[in-house]
């Protein structure tokens, strides 16, 4: 089964940002992806954080949703939008949220970012939760491939990769992480969390990035990977937008778990 990652760098003007992702998913779906995920963020980059307010959606009701399910029923695929700005009761909050539509363009799963990112050095000043509220589950889909294999997809967004309690309870054969990390920190971290949670889990990895300097002045790390169970790092785009290609494997995946069968010697 191919899966695509796909990496942008999106700016400030929300119809732009649509255009631009639906064109890397038709790219995506050409070069013969199941699966594609669109980054963190995929529709706006703001010049501040409060610009998600103007643009947040109600369940099923919207441009930004739209824009994914028709795109996902036209090209036959699974879709995941990295995030999006979800209303809620509050009018100056809004949820991150993941969703992802099938081939058929239903809805199959809706993800609300729990672990809210902040981040202070005294240069760079970060606080998501100035706009955003966090979500409380995690959340786990079923995939069938077009050759018939079943895995069990588990969502996560950005931040929640430091928190590796989080993918034990998804129980999941593939992780996503739609992200936007920061230069700083993605420089330091990114990679090496990312493998960990593949090896830890047994599990591939995909994470789609934000990748570039934004209209809005912000710097993103990008490198939009997809990793194996083993912890090999199939494909990778270090900057700029594009599509990140590689096949999932369920028999490598089986073979691994079966030669350490570290999942079935946990005890906690």
């Amino acid at each position: 089964m191919k899966i695509a990652a796909i990496q942008m760098v999106s700016g400030t003007d929300l119809a732009s940002n649509l255009a631009s992702a639906r064109r890397l998913l038709e790219q995506a779906a050409q070069c013969g992806a199941e699966l594609a995920v669109l980054p963190e963020y995929f529709c706006l980059m703001g010049h501040r954080d409060s610009d998600k307010l103007a643009i947040a959606e109600q369940p099923g009701h919207g441009p930004i949703q739209a824009m994914l399910q028709t795109a996902a029923r036209e090209l036959e695929m699974w879709v995941v939008g990295g995030t999006l700005p979800m209303a809620t009761p509050d009018p100056l909050h809004v949820a991150n949220t993941t969703l992802v539509f099938t081939p058929e363009g239903a809805q199959a799963a809706r993800y609300d970012k729990v672990h809210l990112f902040r981040f202070d050095n005294g240069r760079e000043r970060y606080d998501e939760s100035a706009v955003l509220v966090r979500g409380h589950e995690p959340v786990a889909f079923d995939l069938t491939s077009r050759a018939g294999e079943n895995l069990r997809v588990g969502l996560s967004v950005c931040y929640d990769l430091r928190f590796p309690e989080l993918y034990r309870l998804l129980n999941a054969d593939l992780l996503l992480v739609p992200a936007a990390f920061t230069h700083t920190t993605g420089q330091a971290h990114w990679e090496v969390l990312l493998r960990a949670r593949a090896i830890e889990n047994q599990a591939y990895v995909l994470a789609s990035a934000q990748g570039g300097t934004h209209s809005n002045g912000r710097s993103t790390w990008g490198q939009s990977l997809v990793i194996d169970p083993w912890g090999l790092v199939l494909a990778a785009q270090a900057h700029g937008e594009g599509v990140v290609l590689a096949d999932l494997d369920m028999a490598l995946l089986q073979k691994t778990r079966s030669n350490l069968p570290a999942l079935q010697h946990r005890v906690f």
